[in-house]
């Protein structure tokens, strides 16, 4: 993995070892640019991942700050464009590529990997100091008096946007209320949104062989005719992918899979509108619209910073169930449809 990465001997301590400790850049090149782009799209995302370790940023020395960050390399690319004209170390732990706020629910981002690495790259005998600046998404995850008691070293959290560090630090790590809140606008629901459309891809291809089906039922073999019955049926997951994440403040109820239901329901009478459906045929795009925009809907939790694990399930042990019901009726709807078509053939 690319990021502009080159040796250097530091020697912070005096009495102590040389040691040969990577300098990262802060400036991202154009192929972390690229691969960044490509990663929000859902390509190569399991494989985007930092080498644990000890990390240089600048020209630190045994005074300078260490900054704790999750090995997946957009949240370390977050953090070391922030870092222009700092000299810190950056600390990686080893989140099994997986990003700050998901690594400290899932543990990875946790107490005995924060001491791990510390005793591995031996902190303690490179930094004159002992603290820890933890990014705040992270504190989840994080028993501070543990790593504490085990290393010696305090932790300390930070803001939680990266592009607040240098104002933190400037400020004695102090934090504002404004670095401390989190939040979901509608910029990180859309950055979030590329990958949630491209594992819809099944749903496309299912949405394809209903869109054939409904245009040889329809009499009308042309070509225009079919692309109707595509934009159709593929228009569910745009909806449920790109115009959800920007609705998602205005939808009412809290559950994602109500608001998706919500959605989903008004898309479809839309639809059934603007496309002229009527009868069994209008009943099973609703059915299956409907389902479809509220299980990718639902989806969102996983990316969102307000929902909690206890909801999440609830979400899924109730919604799931009756969007497979409303899917499956919707099928059941096509194949009396053909089978009726086929008998007064």
């Amino acid at each position: 993995m690319s990021f502009n990465l080159s040796k250097v001997v530091l020697r912070p301590i005096p009495d102590t070892k040389h040691r040969s400790i990577a300098v990262v850049s802060t400036k991202l090149s154009m192929r972390d640019i690229i691969d960044g782009w490509k990663v929000r799209w859902g390509f190569g995302r399991n494989r985007y991942l930092v080498k644990p370790g000890l990390y240089a940023c600048g020209n630190p020395t045994a005074s300078s700050m260490v900054l704790v960050s999750a090995n997946y390399k957009l949240s370390f690319d977050a953090l070391r464009k922030e870092l222009t004209g700092i000299d810190a170390w950056i600390l990686v732990l080893d989140t099994k590529g997986i990003n700050v706020w998901c690594a400290a629910g899932k543990g990875t981002f946790g107490t005995q990997e924060v001491i791990r690495q510390v005793t591995n790259v031996g902190l303690a005998s490179l930094v004159s100091h002992r603290t820890l600046i933890l990014p705040q998404l992270g504190a989840p995850g994080v028993a501070a008096h543990e790593v504490a008691k085990a290393t010696g070293f305090r932790v300390v959290y930070g803001p939680v946007r990266a592009k607040d560090i240098p104002v933190f630090l400037k400020a004695g790590m102090k934090k504002t209320d404004a670095m401390r809140r989190v939040e979901f606008r509608l910029a990180d629901r859309l950055a979030v949104a590329p990958v949630e459309l491209v594992h819809t891809w099944p749903f496309a291809v299912g949405a394809l062989l209903v869109s054939a089906l409904s245009w040889y039922l329809s009499g009308n073999l042309t070509p225009a005719a079919y692309f109707r019955f595509a934009a159709l049926f593929l228009s569910p997951l745009l909806v449920g992918s790109l115009l959800f994440p920007c609705l998602l403040p205005l939808l009412p109820f809290k559950a994602f899979a109500l608001k998706g239901c919500v959605l989903g329901s008004s898309w479809s009478l839309f639809a059934i509108g603007i496309f002229r459906l009527n009868g069994m045929e209008a009943a099973s795009y609703f059915l299956l619209a409907t389902s479809l925009i509220s299980f990718i809907s639902m989806n969102f939790t996983g990316s969102s910073t307000f929902t909690n694990l206890t909801g999440v399930k609830w979400e899924v042990k109730v919604g799931l169930p009756i969007m497979i019901t409303a899917a499956l009726a919707g099928i059941v709807i096509i194949a009396v449809r053909l089978s009726m078509f086929l008998m007064k053939g």
